[in-house]
């Protein structure tokens, strides 16, 4: 018999760091690239790694992501037997603990402790949804197995002020973990967990039935296991018992979830520095868009940038990321931005180290953003307009500005 091996997809969070870019839509669902979503990279590379049986969990604006989703389909997860399930909370399934919304990734694993118990597999992968990356994962299963660890931790490294945004991972030369800090206000190490786990199933469900125990007291609200995310209590409870390991993802990494880390993934993609769509054998897989190629006027000046399908440019685009069907009016200059899907710059606006979301227009003559002052990105600097959002002629989005989506200014 083969290996028997069941994925969960955690793309349930609220997003709440990217602000009004995830108000109306799941943050897994957020555009890179021009054409893909964030829920494309751990799908990918769970089918290039051969795992067939993949669960996905949403809780926050599901709807947002369903007819992405498409049932599995554009990832060949559709099948009869197996293959793609979604997951979503319930009310009425059991317990109280059990109802409802989880309260952080580890939560939301407990909630599924009996359906995983019944699957009955081998090794359980658990991966976050709001990650770039693309890696073949069997070799980091092989490992798992052949060390016999209860948990296997995926590891990046990032600079010491990107790392306290992330769980910290201590481990000595053959990966045993000794410790881990979750989101500490300093380290001097920037080891950190990518959010791509293996667990032992048996271990990680009688380990989670113990916490449970021993937090629901202290729970702040009304069917909170007092669990959290995984940093806070499971993982610590794991090192203890001293068998989870550190595994190097290899290839480029970065947690997208701010908007300095999302914006500077695309600067990273425009610089070369992105390795995910290079891989053949692992493509990256997405639903079709069904556009034609993007059109360029005469006058249009384009430097380092991505246009995508669809998209009409006559004015200037540079270091930027447009998504499809957007328009660049002649006159326009767009700089340093991620501009998603069907948004509209008039004649003569400018648009400036800015993410704007789908269908908002700005008007003919108008500023929004402008450059940082030094090279030091931050999310202070980056200016967010949200969905369907109108910023008249002639009007200034001063840096760092935030729009709510439906905003007319």
């Amino acid at each position: 018999m083969g290996l028997r091996t069941l994925a969960i997809v955690q793309a349930g969070g609220a997003g709440s760091r990217m602000d009004v870019l995830t108000r109306e839509r799941a943050k897994p669902a957020l555009p890179f690239a021009g054409t893909h979503a964030l829920v494309d990279f751990p799908l990918s590379s769970l089918v290039a790694s051969g795992v067939t049986d993949v669960w996905v969990s949403v809780q926050y604006q599901s709807s947002t992501l369903d007819t992405y989703l498409a049932g599995g389909r554009p990832w060949d997860l559709d099948r009869t037997h197996g293959g793609f399930r979604r997951i979503t909370p319930e009310q009425g399934s059991g317990p109280a603990q059990d109802d409802g919304f989880s309260h952080g990734n580890a939560d939301g694993l407990f909630r599924l402790r009996d359906e995983i118990l019944a699957f009955d597999p081998d090794v359980l992968l658990v991966l976050s949804a709001d990650h770039v990356f693309s890696a073949d994962l069997r070799p980091m299963v092989s490992r798992h197995l052949e060390r016999g660890a209860e948990c296997t931790v995926l590891t990046a490294e990032v600079g010491v002020r990107e790392a306290v945004h992330n769980m910290v991972v201590h481990a000595d030369a053959e990966g045993l973990v000794s410790a881990v800090d979750y989101k500490p206000s300093s380290t001097r190490t920037g080891t950190v967990a990518v959010e791509i786990f293996l667990y032992e199933p048996a271990v990680l469900v009688a380990e989670l039935e113990r916490l449970r125990v021993l937090l629901h007291q202290g729970a702040k609200e009304h069917g909170d296991t007092g669990l959290g995310d995984f940093g806070e209590h499971l993982l610590p409870a794991l090192v203890d018992r001293g068998r989870v390991y550190a595994d190097p993802l290899p290839g480029y990494w970065r947690d997208v979830g701010r908007p300095k880390a999302y914006l500077q993934a695309h600067r990273d993609l425009l610089a070369g520095r992105v390795d995910v769509f290079d891989h053949p054998l692992r493509p990256v897989l997405a639903p079709s868009i069904p556009d034609p190629p993007a059109w360029f006027d005469d006058e249009a000046r384009v430097s380092g940038s991505m246009v995508g399908p669809g998209s009409r440019v006559r004015g200037t685009v540079r270091r930027s990321v447009l998504g499809p069907r957007v328009e660049v009016g002649s006159g326009a200059v767009v700089e340093d931005s991620v501009l998603l899907g069907d948004v509209v710059v008039e004649a003569g606006a400018s648009v400036r180290t800015a993410v704007v979301d789908e269908g908002s227009r700005v008007g003919r003559g108008a500023s929004v953003g402008a450059a940082p002052a030094g090279t030091l990105l931050t999310d202070e600097a980056i200016t967010l307009v949200g969905r369907d959002s109108r910023v008249g002629g002639g009007r200034v989005v001063e840096a760092g500005g935030r729009l709510e989506p439906g905003t007319t200014v």
